[in-house]
């Protein structure tokens, strides 16, 4: 194998695959990149058994060809030449010699035979959304992916389509987070699956800010991410999801709209007293045309408050500072509405406009634990 290429190009393509290639093995090839070269491109993979990306980079083909390389070593490398332009040859032995400018480098490698297959997914259905979008809504649920292992199905988010819509929805047992946004194909099938955290993690990191579309192809037990040139495989995750629908509040006796920068400001500030080692809730008063907050740990108090609009005839509820915080900063609005019940049940985060592209749960602290 012999080929040249433009360095940058192709530290972007090792730095990609590497997301999907493991830091540290027992199996040593999986540290390591698949590259192979063929037709005036380079494809390299990275694949760690649950999760495997492949991408590419143009490249000028002298011989075709294909060998494993140790991920870290290989990037660090190529970031280091000095040169525009990498040239990359193999010998019989397995031994890469990489020069750019005045460097040269010879690394062992593997057969390429050696290296995993990924697994071949049979497409069943598949689904196009503007890139830019989809990597919003993975960002703003994914935070609340659980990670407890007891129950495997929510270390992921469920996709479904429904009425030519897509929600993302994402549960940890202490919050609910959900994002929904319309499709661009009409006759899309109602399907429902669950995609690792981990997955749509790497996913979220590969996708840029433009206009492209992505293209999910669905599959009996992987699904694959196809953004550009790079494509992303990971398995499903198989059980039963929380039945979210059910678990919602279907009415509230408050709703209140506030200004969502204004509430994260409030909440930060009080938050300042609280940490790790020194928990505490943040304790709201919802009265008439304001929430007042307040904290006390160890540190001391403190207390803030934010206008609104409504009345929540001096409703007391507590809320873990994180957990508060991370769903406000999510929700993609500037105006928000409140809707709550009581001081032990759930409090629902959704648009002031009352458009459902987003809802956010969040189930409050028992203050009666607590001093203020």
């Amino acid at each position: 194998m012999k080929f040249t290429c433009e360095k940058f190009s192709l530290l972007s393509a090792i730095l990609t695959a590497s997301r999907a290639a493991v830091t540290k093995s027992p199996i040593t090839l999986l540290e390591g990149l698949l590259l192979e070269a063929d037709d005036n491109k380079v494809k390299i993979t990275g694949y760690d058994l649950k999760t495997g990306i492949v991408t590419g980079v143009s490249a000028e083909i002298d011989k075709p060809g294909g060998i494993v390389l140790n991920a870290r070593l290989f990037g660090e490398i190529i970031r280091k030449m000095p040169g525009q332009y990498v040239t990359i040859s193999v010998n019989s032995g397995y031994v890469a010699e990489i020069s750019s400018g005045i460097s040269d480098f010879e690394i062992l490698g593997a057969p390429t035979s050696d290296y995993p297959d990924l697994p071949i997914v049979e497409e069943q259905d598949t689904i196009e959304i503007n890139e830019s979008i989809l990597k919003k809504m993975i960002s703003q649920t994914n935070f609340a992916v659980s990670d407890n292992e007891s129950r495997p199905i929510h270390t992921g988010a469920l996709f479904e389509t429904e009425d030519g819509e897509l929600t993302v929805v994402a549960v940890d047992g202490y919050r609910l987070a959900l994002r929904r946004e319309p499709l661009n194909k009409s006759g899309i099938p109602e399907l429902s699956f669950v995609v690792p955290g981990s997955a749509l993690t790497e996913v979220e990191r590969i996708m840029s800010d433009g206009d492209n579309q992505v293209t999910i192809t669905l599959g009996s037990k992987h699904i694959i991410f196809t953004i550009d040139e790079t494509t992303l495989i990971s398995r499903r995750l198989e059980g039963d999801f929380l039945n979210y629908k059910n678990s919602l509040p279907q009415q509230a006796k408050y709703y209140l709209k506030l200004e969502k920068n204004e509430l994260i400001a409030a909440v930060e500030r009080v938050s300042l007293i609280i940490s790790d080692k020194l928990k505490s809730p943040v304790r709201c008063v919802f009265g008439e045309g304001i929430v007042k907050l307040h904290t006390a740990s160890a540190l001391g108090k403190a207390n803030d408050e934010c206008a609104m609009s409504g009345d929540g005839e001096d409703l007391e509820i507590g809320f873990n500072d994180r957990y508060l915080l991370e769903a406000l900063k999510a929700a993609p609005a500037d105006d928000i509405k409140l809707e709550l019940n009581s001081g032990v049940t759930p409090c629902i985060i959704s648009p002031a406009d009352d458009s459902n592209n987003f809802l956010y749960m969040i189930l409050p602290v028992r203050l009666k634990a607590y001093e203020g």
